[in-house]
C-alpha cells in the first residue's frame, strides 16, 4: 500500500518517498478525470497495468491510499 498526495495545477513529475508518493497533475479533479491521470502515470512510474492499481480510501480527497498489485 501506498500513500499518495496529488497536487493539481502543476508540472507532471512523482516524488516517491519509501511508501509515500506525492504526485503532480495537470486534470481538474472533476468526474473523475484527475484519478485516472493520476492511475495513468503511476502506471508508467511502476511499470504495471493501470488494473493493478486501485484506489483504496480518498477517492474524492487530495490524499490517497492506493494498492498496487504485483509491484
Amino acid at each position: 500500500m501506498y500513500f499518495v498526495e496529488v497536487k493539481f495545477n502543476s508540472s507532471a513529475k512523482i516524488q516517491l518517498n519509501g511508501n509515500e508518493i506525492i504526485i503532480s497533475i495537470k486534470s481538474k479533479p472533476k468526474h473523475g478525470k484527475a484519478n485516472k491521470e493520476m492511475i495513468k502515470k503511476i502506471s508508467d512510474f511502476f511499470r504495471v497495468p493501470e488494473n493493478r492499481i486501485h484506489i483504496i480510501s480518498g477517492l474524492t480527497s487530495r490524499k490517497k491510499i492506493i494498492e498496487i498489485q504485483n509491484i
